[in-house]
């Protein structure tokens, strides 16, 4: 599956912060990093955590957004 993964400079907290926009039922932003690198890790994690829970407890996935869907980031 390909959710969306908004990773945004965040001067104020000196690090890049993560929006899975796809997934609105949890706090924006959901992880950060102090690189970009670290960033896009801790967001797949947090992507793999919750298809993973959302599998196990019987919910549905958020529909997957293609590239021109509107998206509003929090």
């Amino acid at each position: 599956m390909k959710y969306t993964i908004i990773l945004q400079c965040s001067e104020e907290d000196q690090c890049y912060v993560v929006f899975l926009p796809e997934f609105t039922n949890i706090m924006q932003p959901c992880t950060h990093g102090d690189s970009y690198e670290e960033a896009l890790k801790n967001a797949q994690e947090v992507l793999e955590m919750l298809i993973e829970t959302a599998l196990e407890n019987g919910e549905p996935l958020p529909e997957i957004k293609m590239l021109g869907d509107s998206f509003q980031v929090a």
